[in-house]
């Protein structure tokens, strides 16, 4: 039986707020926008991952108050330009910390809006080898 983790759910406070923060500052690819008179929900992923996060109105995410997830974690091959780019779409990112000189030991972090907190760990195999191959819009392949 193979189990994968392909939707963690994000409480927010402002749908459309958080969509643009995730989309235009932190470069994630929304996936469908749904909204009827059931849900107002989004779906993102970052670029290369096979998780997404949903945010909206789903009872579940009802359950949770915005800003209350902590220590999500993203991993980038190289995380000096990851915050770099993050730092150039205005997003406000945490020094980096090397704990472990090792290959995984370097890591930096940012907030959403709510504060809703995100770990981004360095890597630096990921460059050779993502746990996912891209298509070439850069999602991967499902």
């Amino acid at each position: 039986m193979i189990w994968s983790i392909e939707v963690v759910v994000l409480p927010v406070s402002d749908l459309d707020r958080s969509v643009a923060f995730y989309r235009d500052r932190v470069g994630f690819v929304l996936d469908h926008r749904t909204t009827n008179e059931h849900v107002d929900i989004a779906q993102l992923t970052p670029r290369g991952s096979g998780c997404s996060i949903v945010m909206g109105t789903l009872p579940s995410q009802q359950e949770m108050a915005p800003g209350t997830m902590r220590g999500l974690q993203l991993v980038v091959a190289d995380a000096e330009a990851a915050r770099a780019e993050l730092l150039g779409r205005g997003v406000e990112a945490s020094e980096i910390s090397v704990f472990d000189e090792r290959d995984g030991g370097t890591f930096f972090g940012f907030a959403d809006p709510d504060g809703n907190t995100w770990a981004v760990q360095q890597i630096r195999a990921r460059a050779e080898k993502p746990l996912l191959p891209l298509t070439d819009d850069g999602r991967s392949w499902a």
